[in-house]
């Protein structure tokens, strides 16, 4: 009995989707002032971004990380599509922006979306990521490919979640800001890779 090429392609998609389930995908875990937050990086929905991260990880270069802007429903007056995220990196632009950039992988790509606990890249342009990253604070589908809070509708590249510590992450979202940008800057005092 001969085996048809849609049965076989059908047979090794249902192998390819098992096998990604049976993965473990790496953690990261943060040491802040305000306390811990353990990350899951997915690495196969979203390989170049959660590569690149991870890769900066191990290479130290958050050494001196901070998380250091809030955006809360109260603190962005102008803006008519709102959101909640906080955002974290190495924050020395003339730091970051040294740092080649990576390939934009959207949401439409990825199937990842910003719902709460999020963890994405900040962006300027699309493909001008590199270090710097934020967390969604409840479910954000402005920030995905066709949301309306980038005006180039592409949305930002997420590739993990948190999977312990969002009252940290929530606590540091009402920290004191000025124009989005906290007053005492959140210091990540350790990120390293736990799994």
């Amino acid at each position: 009995m001969q085996i048809s090429i849609k049965t076989r392609l059908a047979t090794i998609a249902i192998l390819l989707f098992f096998n990604g389930i049976g993965q473990t995908l790496p953690k990261v875990k943060f040491e802040t002032t305000q306390g811990e937050i353990v990350f899951e990086i997915d690495t196969i929905n979203a390989p170049v971004t959660a590569k690149n991260f991870l890769k900066h990880v191990g290479m130290g270069t958050y050494k001196n990380a901070v998380f250091y802007r809030v955006v809360r429903m109260d603190n962005q007056p102008q803006n008519k599509i709102k959101i909640e995220v906080i955002q974290g990196g190495v924050f020395v632009e003339d730091q970051f922006e040294k740092i080649k950039p990576i390939r934009h992988e959207t949401t439409k790509e990825t199937g990842l979306l910003h719902l709460d606990g999020t963890l994405s890249m900040a962006r300027m342009e699309p493909g001008t990521a590199s270090t710097e990253f934020f967390i969604c604070v409840g479910d954000q589908p402005e920030l995905d490919f066709g949301g309306k809070r980038n005006p180039d509708g592409q949305g930002f590249a997420a590739y993990g979640k948190v999977v312990k510590g969002m009252d940290v992450v929530r606590e540091i979202q009402l920290q004191k800001d000025e124009n989005q940008t906290l007053g005492e800057k959140i210091k990540i005092s350790n990120m390293k890779i736990v799994n």
